[in-house]
C-alpha cells in the first residue's frame, strides 16, 4: 500500500512538471514576437535584414536618437502621438466604462421589454469588425466635420466599447447577492447610495479589469484611426508607425523603437493594477 501512494506521488510529481513545461513552452511562443521586436529596436539596420537572421546582435541607439530628431534626422513627432493617444484613450475608457456600469447594472438587476434582445443586440454590434465601419464612419463623420479630430476617435472608441463593458459588467454585478442592495435600502440608504457604498466596492476589481480592456483596446486600435485621422495634432501612436513607411523601404528598426515606445505605458498599466485585473476576472468567471 505505502509503495502504491508512494508511485501515485511520483506520478502526481511528473505530471505536475510536464504541465508546467508545457505552460513555459506555450507562454514563450506567445513572447517570442514581443521580445523579436524589442531586440530590433537596439540593432542595426544592416543586422535586421540580415538573411540568415543574426542571433548575436550588436547594440545600437541609433533607432531611438533618429526617432525623436537625432543624427541629423527630422524625427518622429512622438510626444504629440502620445498625448493624443493618452487623451483619446483615457477619456474613451471613462466614458465607455460609466455608461457600460449603467448598463450592465441594469441589465443585471432589471426586468424591462426585450431584455434579451437588446442585450443580443449589443453582442451582435461587437461582433462586426472596426474595418467594415470605416467607410461608412468616414462618409458620416466628413459630413459632420469629425474628421481628423480627437471627439471623432473617442466617439468610435466609446461605441466599440461599450458592449464588451455592458456584457463583462453584467457579469460581476449578476454575482453580487440582490440582498446587499436591500438590507442597504432597509438601514436608509437610498437606491444610489445603496450602489455607490455598498454593490460597487464589491464589484470595482470587475470594473477595473473592464476598464483596462477598454483601455487597451482604444490604446492600440489602428484600422480606423488610421482612416479618420490626418495631422499629427489627431494622429495616435499606432498610426504614427505609418511613418516609417517610404515608397519602396520601411524602416523596420523605428518601427520597432517606437512599437516598444507603445507598449511600455500598456504595461505599466498592467503591472499596476494586475491584481485587480485578476481578481476582476475570477470574480466575473461565472454568470448566475
Amino acid at each position: 500500500m505505502q509503495d502504491r501512494n508512494q508511485a501515485h506521488r511520483i506520478r502526481k510529481r511528473i505530471s505536475t512538471a510536464l504541465t508546467l513545461l508545457a505552460l513555459f513552452i506555450i507562454m514563450l511562443i506567445i513572447c517570442v514576437p514581443g521580445l523579436w521586436i524589442v531586440l530590433n529596436s537596439f540593432r542595426p539596420t544592416v543586422e535586421i535584414m540580415a538573411k540568415p537572421p543574426v542571433w548575436t546582435p550588436s547594440f545600437t541607439l541609433e533607432h531611438y536618437r533618429a526617432m525623436f530628431g537625432g543624427a541629423g534626422e527630422g524625427g518622429v513627432p512622438v510626444f504629440a502621438y502620445f498625448r493624443n493617444s493618452l487623451i483619446i484613450s483615457v477619456t474613451s475608457t471613462l466614458i465607455a466604462i460609466l455608461i457600460g456600469m449603467a448598463g450592465g447594472y441594469t441589465f443585471a438587476r432589471y426586468r424591462f421589454a426585450g431584455k434579451s434582445s437588446w442585450f443580443v443586440g449589443l453582442m451582435i454590434f461587437r461582433a462586426v469588425p472596426g474595418v467594415a465601419l470605416s467607410l461608412p464612419l468616414f462618409i458620416v463623420f466628413a459630413r459632420i466635420g469629425l474628421i481628423d479630430t480627437h471627439l471623432g476617435l473617442i466617439l468610435v472608441y466609446v461605441a466599440m466599447n461599450v458592449p464588451f463593458t455592458i456584457w463583462l459588467t453584467d457579469g460581476f454585478f449578476r454575482q453580487i447577492p440582490k440582498e446587499l442592495h436591500e438590507a442597504a435600502e432597509i438601514d436608509g440608504c437610498t437606491r444610489w447610495q445603496a450602489f455607490w457604498k455598498v454593490e460597487f466596492p464589491v464589484a470595482r476589481s470587475g470594473v477595473a479589469s473592464a476598464a483596462i480592456f477598454a483601455f487597451l483596446t482604444s490604446w492600440n486600435e489602428f484600422a480606423l484611426a488610421s482612416q479618420l485621422t490626418r495631422s499629427v495634432g489627431s494622429k495616435t501612436m499606432p498610426v504614427g508607425l505609418l511613418d516609417f513607411t517610404a515608397e519602396f523601404t520601411i524602416n523596420w528598426g523605428g518601427m520597432c523603437a517606437l512599437a516598444v515606445l507603445m507598449i511600455i505605458p500598456a504595461l505599466i498599466l498592467t503591472f499596476l493594477v494586475q491584481k485587480h485585473l485578476i481578481a476582476g476576472l475570477t470574480f466575473g468567471g461565472v454568470k448566475g
